[in-house]
């Protein structure tokens, strides 16, 4: 089973250089064990919220456009994994090895495929 691990942290907090640097050596450090174990599929670290762009589209409505993330929020999104384990135990247990779960919020979503486009349609 695929879920997606959706890192959210406050993009405003400060933190030290140190603190950034224990961080991002935990954060090597984990990604590199869950390659080692065949668990991670993907992972990416996303820009700011506010360099999000928002689209909202009704069924024959208008479409809307707006600068910034979907949701205003203190943790917003910040990075994704999507890893393959067996069960949502497994992805728990993962999630509790990402740094992020230290000072912010990991939450676990059951990733599924999407039904497959006739071709040549996107």
């Amino acid at each position: 089973m695929r879920y997606a691990l959706l890192i959210c942290t406050d993009e405003s907090a400060v933190v030290s250089p140190e603190e950034r640097a224990r961080r991002a050596t935990a954060l090597a450090s984990v990604t590199g064990q869950l390659c080692e174990r065949g668990v991670l599929v993907s992972s990416e670290r996303l820009l700011p919220a506010d360099t999000a762009t928002t689209v909202r589209a009704w069924d024959g409505g208008d479409v809307v456009v707006t600068a910034g993330p979907a949701a205003s929020a203190r943790e917003q999104i910040t990075g994704i994994f999507l890893i393959e384990c067996p069960d949502l135990d497994a992805a728990i247990e993962v999630a509790t090895k990402i740094p992020a779960a230290w000072y912010g919020t990991v939450e676990i979503r059951p990733a599924g495929e999407l039904a497959p486009h006739p071709a040549g349609q996107a």
